[in-house]
């Protein structure tokens, strides 16, 4: 079950947050900064590397883009140290207003993958509301006059 936010912000405001990786610690809950965006980012196989934590418990973190549908959808491979990989979804639905934002997380190694994916929702649920509350902000702040 997605963690679901609806935004004024366009599909495309909404992507262009997304599209900018040096963005990801500004809405991303627990990143605290970037270290270095590749160049084909958002591109399959581009990496943000980033650290998370605050000072001086940080670490040296990597997500990676598995792949995207340009303005509707990316997906992603995220290391949470010392937890494992998640794999993240972020999809984009047009909606009369502006936009509807969707995550969908899981755990992807063990142990954390072993326990249901609607528990795994549910813990999840309060960090990726946070998560799309700071997306959306940043995408309506881009169209604001």
């Amino acid at each position: 079950m997605p963690t679901s936010r609806d935004t004024t912000a366009s599909c495309d405001d909404v992507w262009n947050v997304l599209a900018n990786g040096w963005t990801y610690a500004t809405w991303v809950v627990g990143a605290s900064r970037i270290r270095a965006v590749d160049n084909t980012w958002p591109a399959a196989g581009s990496a943000i590397h980033h650290s998370v934590g605050a000072w001086p418990a940080v670490l040296s973190d990597v997500t990676r883009s598995v792949g995207t549908h340009v303005e509707r959808e990316i997906r992603l491979e995220a290391r949470a140290l010392p937890f494992g990989k998640a794999s993240i979804t972020l999809r984009l639905h047009p909606i009369a207003t502006g936009c509807r934002i969707e995550i969908i997380e899981h755990a992807i190694t063990a142990p954390f993958d072993l326990v249901p994916n609607r528990i795994q929702h549910l813990l999840a649920h309060p960090r990726n509301a946070e998560a799309l509350r700071r997306l959306a902000l940043l995408a309506e702040r881009s169209t604001a006059p």
